[in-house]
Parts: structure tokens; sequence; C-alpha cells
């Protein structure tokens, strides 16, 4: 899945290190909010600080982010876990303008051609 959009929130990174296998984690959350009529946001993580110096998202960065959305259990209850797994730099979309046509090519209006035969205008 993908979402497009502004960063608005960088959230601090958190560490530290697994009790199952001894080896450090570093993970950051990022809130970013879509360009439609209606905006939405949506907080995202990215995991492991590879990705981190990777991606090198900053507040105001306008970016595509694709992401898998996962659940999981903890004491009784489920959360969301949205993560990114690739992120593309790009431009805020604009608002797509009608494009302007030459007056050359737009036909002259004609009057319609009436049959004497048929009274009616349509």
């Amino acid at each position: 899945m993908e979402i497009t959009g502004k960063i608005i929130a960088a959230l601090p990174a958190r560490s530290g290190q697994s009790a199952r296998t001894g080896n450090s984690w570093m993970v950051q959350e990022f809130v970013i909010e879509t360009h439609d009529q209606y905006p939405r946001k949506c907080m995202f993580n990215v995991f492991g600080e590879d990705k981190l110096k990777e991606f090198n998202i900053q507040v105001g960065d306008e970016l595509t982010v694709s992401f898998d959305i996962d659940a999981r259990e903890y004491n009784g209850r489920w959360y969301n876990d949205i993560r990114a797994w690739r992120v593309t730099r790009g431009e805020a979309p604009m608002a797509a303008a009608p494009a302007a046509v030459p007056a050359a090519d737009i036909p002259a209006p004609t009057a319609p051609a009436l049959d004497a035969a048929d009274d009616l205008p349509f």
C-alpha cells in the first residue's frame, strides 16, 4: 500500500536491545498528512537504524510512503503496526487545471436546420 503527503510530525527515535536475541534495535514514528479534499493523517514507523539513515525523513518533506499493515496482540489488546519499507521523495500533487484550447480549434456555433415537415424544434 502507498500514501502520499507531507510529513507533519517526527516523533523521537526509540532504541533498545532485544531480550530474545540481544541485538540492538531502533524505531522512529512519523505522521504524514494527505493532500486530499479532506486531508487524512496516518502515523507510520521506520524500523532499523539503517532504514532511518537511508530514508532521512524530515518534517515538511513531501513523500510517497510504501508500507505494510500488521496487527499484534499484547495483554489481550490488539494494536496495528504500519511499517514503511520504501520512501520516495516527490512534490505535492497540484490540482489539475483544464487545458486551454486555442480559439481557432473551437467550432463556431451553428443554428440547427429545421425540417419543413417537422414543426418540433428538437
